[in-house]
């Protein structure tokens, strides 16, 4: 998936341009950027209407001799999959309803054989926290009430729940005690690297499917994960999350950059578990996250840390900002008492920056990567630039909206607890296929052919 600091970047190929042409003509854009009055549920909901259509203007797959889901390239199928879950919060944000038709071929066209998005065109560049990207778009539909995909195919809580069986199965003790390998085969570059956002998204699926299904089986397991992260270092004391460890030293050394998303799966993931238990503990943990934010913001406005200052953000890590936006968000509907701090301390700073920046273009409302600029445009474009900026505004219109549901609560997904248990790729499948190189990479982990393994000892699964 996206690669850190500490890993290879990637560089636009030729191939990009077809898609950037209905965006730009940087040398000549007129001074516009969207308007936004933080006030006014109709600025916000005209500003983020416009940066959607941004975001989708980005998107051919549903045309003619294209593969429904993906991004063209240079944009990997990790951040389609945060696309597309940028889209269901889109139309939760706003009831929007045109683009649900798109979001809902692209998620059940790429959700694999076994409805577990191990996608046979992905499957052997892909990684835990790449699938996870897909089962987040899956499990933001569930918890929302996104319409249900047409009858004879696999619900959004089923498609999230086969991510998190294949994923539990890749539990790995061979080093370090525990924890999930970034790459799934070998053969992938990053394979003896456990990463925090591998992990971070197990966790804050397991915390998820807890919430929604009731089953203590989630919560085991994303105790589980969480105890293990602290063990190794990934959080810390003072709940800074760190980018990875070296599982050949037994996770013994850590690289301690730190990125927007990675401090956010855990604050969400924190914040369902307080939300369901209400056990004091979780709710430390979600103050110390809290607590923990202000590394991400320069003057109250959200960058990328670890490389906006230099201008050196990839394309992956140009679309981080979107995932802490909307964890942050909904942060605020499972622990009301973050909402001050949280919205007014940082996120409307940043949505009035970000619509500020949104000025490039032809059309003056192609949106930028560095807030902190304010309106002057940076010259930075892209499906990234466009989904962090639709989250922060869109986070905007969170206050009145209802909590993420759950099977008690109105939820209407049903589950099915067997997903993602069926023969599925295993690594003798792929044998025959060449090493792929750094540069064709998008992700995390390691595969076993053994299924439900992981499951014993682990509780009985309802029938959600």
């Amino acid at each position: 998936m996206r690669l850190t600091s500490t890993m290879s970047s990637r560089s636009k190929p030729t191939s990009w341009a077809s898609a950037a042409a209905c965006f730009l003509l940087l040398g000549s854009q007129p001074v516009s950027a969207i308007p936004l009055d933080p006030t006014s549920t109709t600025s916000i909901i005209s500003a983020v209407d416009t940066v959607a259509a941004g975001l989708v203007g980005w998107y051919n797959g549903n045309q003619t001799g294209q593969t429904p889901g993906l991004l063209p390239g240079p944009y990997y199928w990790w951040e389609a999959g945060g696309m597309w879950w940028s889209l269901v919060d889109y139309w939760y944000y706003t009831g929007d309803t045109q683009y649900n038709a798109i979001t809902s071929q692209a998620i059940q066209f790429q959700r694999g054989a076994d409805n577990d998005f191990m996608t046979a065109n992905q499957t052997k560049d892909e990684g835990n926290d790449d699938q996870s990207f897909w089962g987040f778009a899956a499990m933001e539909a569930a918890e929302l009430n996104f319409p249900a995909p047409p009858s004879g195919s696999p619900s959004w809580l089923a498609l999230a729940q086969g991510v998190f069986n294949i994923q539990a199965t890749r539990w790995d003790t061979s080093s370090c005690a525990g924890g999930l390998k970034w790459q799934i085969f070998p053969f992938n570059a990053g394979y003896n690297y456990k990463n925090g956002i591998s992990n971070g998204c197990f966790f804050n699926m397991a915390s998820r499917l807890y919430r929604y299904t009731g089953n203590q089986t989630y919560a085991d397991w994303a105790v589980k994960m969480y105890d293990w992260c602290t063990d190794v270092g990934l959080v810390s004391p003072s709940y800074q999350v760190f980018d990875g460890t070296d599982d050949t030293e037994n996770c013994t050394s850590l690289n301690h950059d730190q990125w927007t998303y990675n401090a956010g799966v855990f604050l969400y993931g924190a914040a369902m578990m307080w939300n369901m238990t209400s056990d004091p503990v979780w709710k430390t943990r979600v103050d110390g996250f809290v607590a923990g934010l202000p590394v991400f913001f320069k003057n109250d406005v959200m960058y990328e840390v670890e490389c906006e200052p230099n201008n050196n953000c990839n394309n992956d890590q140009q679309s981080f900002k979107a995932y802490l936006t909307r964890w942050m968000a909904a942060t605020t509907l499972l622990a009301p008492w973050t909402y001050d701090t949280i919205m007014n301390t940082y996120l409307i700073p940043s949505a009035q920056a970000a619509a500020a920046q949104c000025d490039g273009g032809t059309s003056g409302t192609v949106c930028g990567m560095h807030w902190t600029n304010g309106a002057t445009y940076d010259g930075m474009y892209g499906p990234g630039e466009q989904m962090a900026a639709l989250q922060v505004m869109g986070a905007l219109l969170i206050n009145g909206k209802k909590a993420p549901y759950t099977a008690n609560t109105g939820g209407t997904s049903k589950g099915d607890p067997t997903a993602g248990t069926g023969s599925g790729t295993s690594l003798t499948n792929l044998k025959g296929i060449q090493t792929i190189s750094s540069g064709d990479r998008a992700g995390a982990g390691v595969l076993t052919a053994v299924i439900l393994l992981a499951f014993v000892g682990m509780g009985v699964w309802s029938a959600f």
